[in-house]
C-alpha cells in the first residue's frame, strides 16, 4: 500500500504518528514537537533527561539515548544502539527495577505544564506533542459540538498564516494547561479554508488567526487576552465561575485577601442592595483583570465593620507610608462610578507593571525599569519603589506612574535608546498625552527625578524619537523615517500609500519589488508610494500596525483619516485601488484602472 502516491489513493491519509494530514493528495495540516514546545523548551527536557541517564547503573550502555523525530522523540536509557540481546537484558533488569515506569513518574512531574504524552514502548521512552486538548471543529458539528462545551475559547485561523502558526504551539499548550480545569474551559480551533467555511462567514472571521469566546454556543466576547500559553489560560480561568468569589466565613475573606493581588470586595448587609447589584455587574465586566470577593457573612461585617460598601486592598508587599493600604468607595451607586474609582485607585500612586498589565497603564505615564522582582527580592524592589512614592505623591494630578522589571521590557528600553542595563539604579523614561517619549538622562534621585518631572511638564525637553538617518530620496518610491515622516507623508501635498515593513518579514521583502513598480509606473502622477522601516523608527501612535506589512492611504486633503490599504497586493491591485481614490483622476489610468490611450495625453 506505500509509494509516494499513497496519499492519492484515499480522501484523507494521517501521516507520522497521525501528526501530518492529507485530504485528496494535499497537505492540510502538520504538526511537530518541535513546533509544540519550542526549541527552548525541548533543549530543556533533553538536557533533564540526559542527566537522569547518566546517573543511573544499568547492566550495559551503548549509544544514541535521545532519538529525534517530528512526531515524537525516543529516550532510551540502554541506549539505541544496543544489540538484540543487550535490548532483552535491559528488559529483564527493567522489570525488576522499574528503571522506565521511574523514569516516566520523574518526567511527567518535572514537565507537567509542556502538554506532553509520555508513554513505555519496546527499551524506549516516548514522548509525543499532545494536541488532543485542542477540539477540531467544522462546518458541519461546530453547533452540535459547541453548544455542549459550557466555556469555549475558539481560534479561526488558516494553516498558511504566520501568525496562525505562532500562536498555534501556545493554544496547544493552553488546552494541556486548562484540560483538568472546573469548571470545563474547552479550547477548540476552526480551519477557515477548509472544512469551516461557512462557520467563518457565519461569524465575519475578516483576520487570522482571530479568536471568540462562546458560552453554551453562543458568542460571549472577543477574545483580546494575551497570545502566550499561560497568559491564556489564566485568562480563560477568569471567565467561567461566579465573578466574584463568595467569602463564607472569616477565615476565606482573610486567605483571599492574603494573596498577592489586589482585592475589590463587596460587603453587604443587605442582599437587595443597589450597590451589590452594581459591584456585580462590574464584576462580570472587569473579571479577567481584578479580583473580586463579595460577602454578607455576619461575622466578617462585623471584623471589618463594612454593612454596604465596596473596599479595595491593596496587598500587603506593596503597603507603604505614602498611601492608605485600602480604599472605601464613596461615590454614587453606578457602574460608571464604581467603575472610574477602580481604575483610579487600582495601581496606587506607583504600580508594578508588568508584561500581563502593561496595557491597563495609560498616559500621560513615567515608568522607572530596574530589577523589579516581588518573590526574590521584595525588599530592594521596594527600596526604589518608595522613593519613587515620595516623588510621584506630588505628581499624581500629571502622571500615571509605574515601575517595571528591566528584562522583562528591554524591547521597550530600546525603543527609548536605553540599552541593557548592567546596574541596579533606575533608568526613568516618560510618555506624554499625545504619546512623545522622553528619557532622564541624569542619575536617579529624587532630586533629579523631580527635576525631569517638571520639564516634562513645562515642555523643557526635547522628545526621544528613534530614527533612521533621513535619507536622499531621489527614487519614484520614497522612505519616509520617523524625522522625516511629516515632509515625506503628511505635508508632501500628494495622495500617499505608505508601507510599514519589517526587513526580516517574507511578506514585506515579497511586496518590496511590486512597490517599486508601482512607484515607478505612477512617478508622473500626483501621487507618493512611501515604505518605513517600522523596526528602526517611531510610527506615528494614530498609525496602528500590529503586523507586517500594514499600508494605509491617505487622501492629500484629509490626511488625518487615513484608511488601512485590504486590497491585492501585485502591481495591477494597487494600481486599480489608486485611481479608484486618488482625489484628481490620474493621468494614465481611468478611475476604474484601466490605462488611458496614450494618444489621449
Amino acid at each position: 500500500m506505500g509509494g509516494a502516491d499513497v496519499v492519492k489513493k484515499f480522501d484523507y491519509v494521517f501521516a507520522e504518528n497521525g501528526l501530518v494530514a492529507y485530504k485528496n493528495g494535499d497537505l492540510i495540516g502538520k504538526m511537530s514537537i518541535q513546533e509544540h514546545v519550542g526549541e527552548e523548551r525541548l533543549q530543556l527536557f533533553i538536557n533533564s533527561a540526559l542527566s537522569y541517564m547518566s546517573k543511573l547503573t544499568l547492566p550495559v550502555k551503548r549509544g544514541t539515548f535521545i532519538e529525534f523525530r517530528d512526531g515524537l522523540v525516543n529516550v532510551c536509557p540502554v541506549g539505541r544502539s544496543c544489540s538484540q540481546a543487550e535490548r532483552d537484558q535491559f528488559a529483564a533488569y527493567d522489570k525488576v527495577h522499574k528503571i522506565r515506569e521511574s523514569f516516566v513518574k520523574h518526567l511527567q512531574a518535572e514537565f507537567s505544564d509542556f502538554g506532553l504524552v509520555f508513554c513505555i514502548v519496546s527499551c524506549l521512552l516516548a514522548l509525543t506533542a499532545n494536541a488532543d486538548s485542542v477540539v477540531d471543529l467544522v462546518d458541519d458539528d461546530f453547533d452540535s459540538k459547541l453548544s455542549s462545551f459550557e466555556t469555549a475559547l475558539v481560534m479561526f485561523y488558516a494553516p498558511w498564516c504566520g501568525h496562525c502558526k505562532r500562536l498555534k504551539p501556545e493554544f496547544e499548550k493552553a488546552a494541556s494547561l486548562l484540560k483538568n480545569n472546573d469548571p470545563p474551559i474547552t479550547l477548540a480551533k476552526v480551519d477557515c479554508t477548509e472544512g469551516g467555511k461557512s462557520t467563518c462567514n457565519k461569524f465575519s472571521v475578516q483576520g487570522y488567526p482571530t479568536l471568540k469566546i462562546f458560552k453554551n454556543g453562543e458568542v460571549s466576547s472577543e477574545y483580546n487576552g494575551p497570545r502566550e500559553s499561560a497568559g491564556i489560560a489564566k485568562f480563560m480561568k477568569a471567565q467561567v465561575g461566579p465573578s466574584a468569589k463568595e467569602l463564607l466565613n472569616i477565615k476565606a475573606t482573610e486567605e483571599f485577601l492574603a494573596k498577592e493581588d489586589v482585592a475589590v470586595v463587596g460587603f453587604f448587609a443587605d442582599e437587595a442592595s443597589e450597590l451589590k447589584n452594581v459591584f456585580l455587574k462590574l464584576a462580570d465586566k472587569l473579571r479577567e483583570s481584578i479580583k473580586f470577593g463579595v460577602t454578607s457573612n455576619k461575622d466578617v461585617l462585623a471584623k471589618y465593620g463594612y454593612s454596604d460598601n465596596v473596599v479595595l486592598f491593596r496587598p500587603k508587599h506593596l503597603h507603604n507610608k505614602f498611601e492608605p493600604d485600602f480604599v472605601v468607595f464613596d461615590g454614587s451607586a453606578t457602574k460608571e462610578a464604581l467603575n472610574t474609582w477602580v481604575e483610579k485607585n487600582y495601581f496606587g500612586l506607583v504600580g508594578h507593571r508588568s508584561v500581563d498589565n502593561a496595557a491597563q497603564f495609560k498616559d500621560p505615564i513615567v515608568v522607572a525599569y530596574f530589577g523589579v522582582d516581588y518573590v526574590k527580592n521584595p525588599k530592594g524592589t521596594n527600596y526604589w519603589r518608595n522613593r519613587i512614592l515620595k516623588v510621584a505623591k506630588s505628581f499624581a494630578d500629571s502622571f500615571t506612574f509605574a515601575i517595571s522589571n528591566k528584562d522583562d521590557f528591554q524591547q521597550e528600553l530600546n525603543e527609548y535608546g536605553l540599552e541593557y542595563i548592567n546596574d541596579d539604579k533606575p533608568r526613568v523614561a516618560a510618555r506624554d498625552a499625545s504619546g512623545r517619549k522622553f528619557v532622564m538622562k541624569d542619575a536617579f534621585s529624587i532630586e533629579t527625578l523631580e527635576k525631569f518631572l517638571n520639564d516634562v511638564k513645562e515642555g523643557k525637553l526635547e522628545p526621544y524619537m528613534k530614527s533612521e538617518a533621513i535619507p536622499e530620496n531621489n527614487t519614484p518610491l520614497k522612505t519616509a523615517v520617523a524625522k522625516n515622516f511629516n515632509e515625506v507623508v503628511v505635508d508632501n501635498g500628494k495622495d500617499t500609500l505608505i508601507e510599514f515593513y519589517a526587513p526580516w518579514c517574507g511578506h514585506c521583502k515579497k511586496l518590496g519589488p511590486v512597490f517599486e513598480e508601482v512607484a515607478n509606473a505612477l512617478k508622473d502622477e500626483d501621487v507618493a508610494i512611501v515604505k518605513m522601516d517600522a523596526t528602526a523608527n517611531d510610527v506615528p501612535s494614530k498609525f496602528e500596525v500590529r503586523g507586517f506589512p500594514t499600508l494605509y492611504w491617505l487622501a492629500k486633503d484629509d490626511k488625518n483619516n487615513h484608511v488601512r490599504y485590504e486590497g491585492g497586493r501585485e502591481k495591477d491591485d494597487f494600481i486599480k485601488y489608486i485611481a479608484k481614490h486618488a482625489t484628481k483622476e490620474l493621468k494614465g489610468w481611468d478611475r476604474s484602472g484601466a490605462p488611458k490611450d496614450l494618444k489621449e495625453l
